[in-house]
């Protein structure tokens, strides 16, 4: 998910549930937690013009978080819900889409009205998510047209990555639920030679392929920010991507290569 400056404090251990009934989508949204706003993105969602709403809390702690400003359930900013809706307002006709990401959009049952209210102002709906909350992910997907869901490794080794326990079963199962929606989609990975060799990455190709993923990104980590500082230098380079890349494009109808030349 894409960077966003700021910091926050306490913690979100687990996916929320959804708020009392608050009448239509409007007063339903209000409660979602919102720790930024980029107002124009053009590669956020793939072909179209978005905003993009940053979403407060995530119930994981992935090592190379580029976001951990957004991982507390409740951050330094805080961005109401009606502010957005008025921005909106004023891009109706310049804008596309609103995308939700984060932190984890999933862990809050606001964003199932949110995502209403978008398209009841006209716009259509991405989400990028982690995967961690899959049944709020089931709930959301007939309000969304695109979305980009990480799967940051084989499912061994998703607890050295997240922090969290039963995540890769959450993730792995997101998935499953995405592919059954027939809904756009890219699958991405986060790719860091601390937990990422070609060997492993030829293996969750295979498992993707297998669980009927056409649509795949690699993205090479960056480790001038966030929680990726602490891994140290990336001893992935773009070459290496371009190298391997060849050997897929064959088995994946788009295959991204992030960071690559």
């Amino acid at each position: 998910m894409r960077p966003h400056a700021g910091t926050g404090g306490g913690l979100l251990t687990a996916c929320l549930p959804a708020p009392a009934a608050a009448g239509n989508a409007a007063r339903a949204a209000a409660a979602l937690r919102i720790g930024g706003l980029v107002p124009l993105t053009g590669v956020d969602y793939p072909g179209e013009l978005a905003a993009v709403v940053f979403c407060q809390g995530c119930p994981w702690r992935c090592r190379y978080c580029h976001n951990p400003h957004l991982i507390p359930a409740r951050g330094a900013v805080a961005i109401r819900w009606e502010d957005v809706e008025r921005f909106l307002e004023t891009r109706r006709g310049l804008l596309d889409a609103v995308v939700f990401s984060g932190g984890e959009p999933t862990a809050q049952g606001a964003l199932v009205a949110a995502c209403r209210r978008v398209r009841e102002l006209g716009f259509r709906v991405g989400l990028h998510t982690a995967g961690a909350c899959p049944e709020r992910l089931r709930r959301l997907l007939p309000h969304c047209d695109w979305v980009g869901l990480d799967i940051k490794s084989l499912p061994e080794d998703y607890g050295a990555l997240t922090g969290a326990a039963g995540a890769a079963g959450r993730a792995w199962r997101s998935l499953d639920l995405l592919l059954e929606s027939g809904i756009r989609y890219e699958v991405r990975t986060t790719v860091h030679s601390e937990f990422a060799s070609a060997p492993g990455l030829r293996r969750l190709a295979d498992a993707l392929w297998q669980r009927g993923v056409r649509h795949w990104a690699l993205q090479l980590c960056e480790t001038s920010r966030g929680e990726a500082r602490a891994l140290g230098s990336n001893r992935w380079r773009p070459a290496d991507l371009d190298s391997i890349g060849p050997e897929w494009r064959e088995r994946f109808d788009t295959l991204a290569l992030r960071g690559a030349g």
